[in-house]
């Protein structure tokens, strides 16, 4: 009993301490729990972020695509997401660019002759029959044409400086949504046309940019024309001036000749005034002079109107107008029954210089010596060259400087776009023989050949050498890549009557030589 009394004894007195571990076990329970709960939390939240990072970038991707797409057709956003458009060509009027665009239609119209615009790699029959088939395939590719031309001639038509480049992606994006609508058909629009249009569409831009260009340059060149024209009345005014002075002075001098006593020292007194404003009017005069010839660039022309003038009677000007040419018709339209005749228009650093050089060169034959501004004198135009060429032997003289211009344009075309292509061959023995043939017939034909003429003699050559009504056209395939470095060309009987038949059978020779095929 008494041992049982003291272990109740110590169990009240150690009760706090046993409830203590008893509550610090639970809390430790509890805090584990927390803890682990906590931890799943974030396990659960890092993963949520991981995904709505994953989220994000996959849909800012599909934003940017069509951030992209839609740029291509929203002009508001094309320049922005396209950039500024970089000139493809580097001819410097508008009549260049005007005359590439029509070569590169040529080329397209070739093409789609040739059946070589757009393709299909599949024989189709219908209802067991090829020609059906065939007529199928000629009615998708012609409605594949018409649609992708349609586009493009609308996009051509609608670029401008701030959508340049999103226009050439609409193009292309034509050119793949054809060809994904006839996959099915296997038909699709060839890189080389594509390329094509996509070249008109960079001259077709370029060529509206350069008229701008030369509107501004010729809007510049009239106020510089007006500015010059001011100046000259300047300069006129001052020589006015100077001459009414020096015809005062001279006055005065003669009569204080006759004057004595006062009278002389009033006159000696007049003439010192008067020198003095000789000396400024000079001095006005040669500034308006100055400030007149201070732009110099320019043609001199010469030019003459039998009809309407009579021979030996010639017009010296002087202009700087972008086409010098222009002035000469717009001299046609005034008054005139008759055009005028170009001599000469003579380019020159200092063309008023030379201008004025001329005119004082023939200043006894001037015709109107009342108005210096009529500039016709009597003297013949090979007065005029001969006087031109002692007094600025540097300026150049040129019969048509615009179309020197144009066909320097075209030069500079074929070599840049057209002569990279060119590849010749040599001729196989048959086409060897059937050339030699071409040249003999050629040898023998009337100098003033008609083109059909010519053609018929191209054709009998072949034939005669074992081609065939069926095999015909590789005949003239084969002129074409022996000759001219191309599979299609030109009529060829045209082409010679255009090139000339001395020219042709050269062309032969040198093809027949091996000279072309390793140039």
């Amino acid at each position: 009993v008494a041992t049982e009394k003291r272990a109740n004894a110590m169990a009240a007195r150690f009760s706090v301490v046993v409830d203590a571990e008893s509550e610090a076990a639970r809390v430790t329970a509890e805090s584990s729990a927390t803890v682990e709960k906590a931890v799943l939390e974030v396990a659960s939240l890092s993963c949520s972020i991981d995904q709505l990072r994953a989220s994000y970038h996959g849909k800012k991707e599909i934003y940017d695509g069509l951030l992209s797409q839609i740029a291509i057709f929203d002009d508001r956003l094309a320049f922005g997401e396209m950039g500024v458009y970089e000139p493809h060509f580097d001819f410097t009027d508008s009549d260049a660019f005007k005359a590439a665009i029509e070569v590169v239609r040529e080329y397209q119209k070739a093409m789609i002759s040739a059946k070589t615009a757009v393709i299909c790699r599949t024989e189709w029959t219908v209802e067991a029959s090829k020609a059906k088939g065939k007529t199928m395939t000629d009615r998708n590719i012609r409605l594949t044409l018409r649609a992708f031309n349609n586009e493009c001639d609308a996009a051509i038509a609608n670029v401008r400086w701030n959508n340049a480049n999103a226009v050439e992606k609409r193009v292309i994006a034509a050119r793949e949504q054809n060809d994904k609508a006839n996959q099915s058909n296997t038909i699709e629009i060839t890189g080389e046309y594509l390329q094509l249009k996509l070249r008109e569409l960079f001259l077709t831009h370029e060529y509206r940019e350069k008229l701008k260009a030369e509107k501004e340059e010729r809007a510049e060149l009239a106020r510089t024309a007006r500015e010059e024209q001011k100046l000259l009345r300047d300069v006129e005014d001052a020589e006015r001036e100077e001459s009414k002075y020096q015809k005062l002075l001279a006055k005065a001098r003669d009569e204080a000749a006759r004057a004595t006593g006062a009278k002389l020292e009033y006159y000696a007194e007049q003439i010192a005034i008067l020198e003095r404003d000789l000396a400024d009017a000079h001095a006005r005069a040669e500034r308006a002079q100055a400030m007149a010839e201070m732009t110099r660039s320019g043609y001199v022309y010469v030019i003459s109107n039998i009809g309407s003038f009579g021979p030996n009677m010639v017009k010296i000007g002087l202009t700087r107008r972008l086409d010098p040419d222009d002035r000469i018709r717009e001299l046609g339209d005034a008054s005139v029954p008759f055009t005028f005749d170009t001599h000469a228009m003579i380019y020159s650093d200092n063309a008023p210089g030379l201008e004025r050089s001329l005119h004082a060169e023939f200043e006894t034959f001037r015709v109107n010596a009342t108005n210096f501004r009529k500039e016709f004198f009597r003297v013949s135009p090979g007065e005029v060259e001969a006087a031109v060429r002692r007094l600025a032997p540097e300026a150049t003289s040129e019969g048509h400087p615009l179309l020197d211009r144009l066909v320097g344009y075209a030069i500079s075309y074929y070599a840049a776009f057209e002569k990279p292509k060119k590849v010749f061959r040599a001729a196989s023995d048959q086409e060897r023989a059937a050339l030699l043939a071409l040249d003999a017939a050629l040898a023998s034909a009337k100098t003033d050949a008609t083109a059909e003429e010519l053609q018929n003699i191209v054709f009998e050559a072949g034939k005669s050498n074992g081609y065939t009504k069926e095999t015909l056209r590789s005949w003239f395939q084969a002129i074409y890549e022996v000759l001219l470095g191309s599979s299609q060309g030109p009529r060829f009987g045209s082409f010679i009557a255009l090139y000339g038949i001395g020219e042709t059978r050269a062309l032969i020779a040198k093809g027949l030589s091996g000279k072309l095929s390793a140039a």
